[in-house]
């Protein structure tokens, strides 16, 4: 199958890690359909030939929400509907995150804004630099949130914080966003890049069960107890029948650092 060509996202792959970076620096990385849909490929290719994934953004912001001049069109429309461009373009953007397999690390300088948020919140692991904020930016422009950010925020950092921030529409500066359990590290700016790659290196020199532990705490931020232990169960089934267990099992034997295929 021909791969697509990219415009607004650039790709990589390195050392089991594809990075995929979008690439609007001028509207600071602002979403629209375009990179929609060059993410949900980039996405779909990276499950197929990585390990990890690692998702940022080009310039001096991770992404600063849709771009409204592209709604612009629909404001003489009173049936307008600006959900369209969620359903078609970034939902399933939300959704691949979430699904593939791999582990994916998200690294964010300046702004996390509007749906820009959802996707920066959709990483398994986060990473933030002292100058990145993320907002939820919807109550400013008469819309509600989206990119799954009532859901993200609301399991991450619970619902009156959650509440705050969407109804207030103010900025979650780093720090506070490491305090209240929004993101995993917080780094200088310059070393944002760095350290995601670094734990996202990590993150494909894994064992195969990274993929179902993955699957476990996702499924665990909305199922019950007795849910969560039948993932569980089936999880450790399938961990104990790859490679990567008898490599780990055997390098616990004989005292030395396990050496695993992913597989």
């Amino acid at each position: 199958m021909p791969k697509m060509p990219y415009d607004k996202v650039l790709y990589s792959l390195e050392n089991g890690v594809a990075r995929i970076s979008m690439n609007d620096p001028a509207t600071r990385n602002a979403g629209s359909a375009q990179m929609g849909e060059e993410l949900f490929d980039a996405l779909s290719r990276a499950a197929s030939e990585a390990r990890a994934v690692l998702l940022t953004g080009e310039g001096k912001a991770f992404c600063s929400g849709a771009n409204l001049g592209d709604a612009r069109g629909m404001l003489d429309d009173p049936r307008r509907d600006v959900g369209t461009l969620l359903d078609r373009h970034f939902n399933p953007v939300i959704i691949a995150m979430r699904d593939m397999e791999q582990p994916l690390v998200t690294a964010v300088r300046g702004a996390a804004a509007g749906v820009g948020a959802g996707l920066a919140m959709a990483g398994d692991l986060i990473v933030c630099g002292e100058s990145g904020f993320f907002l939820q930016a919807f109550r400013h422009v008469g819309l509600v949130p989206d990119g799954g950010s009532s859901w993200l925020l609301t399991r991450a950092i619970g619902r009156v914080r959650a509440m705050e921030m969407m109804l207030l529409g103010e900025r979650l500066p780093a720090a506070k966003a490491l305090e209240w359990g929004l993101v995993n590290r917080v780094v200088a700016d310059e070393a944002v890049e760095t350290v995601a790659m670094a734990l996202a290196c990590e993150l494909a020199q894994g064992p195969w069960s990274l993929r179902r532990i993955k699957q476990v705490a996702w499924a665990a931020a909305d199922c019950t107890l007795e849910q969560a232990l039948t993932q569980e169960r089936l999880g450790q089934r399938d961990a104990s029948r790859t490679e990567d267990f008898v490599e780990g099992v055997t390098a616990f034997s004989e005292k030395r650092s396990p050496v695993f295929k992913g597989r």
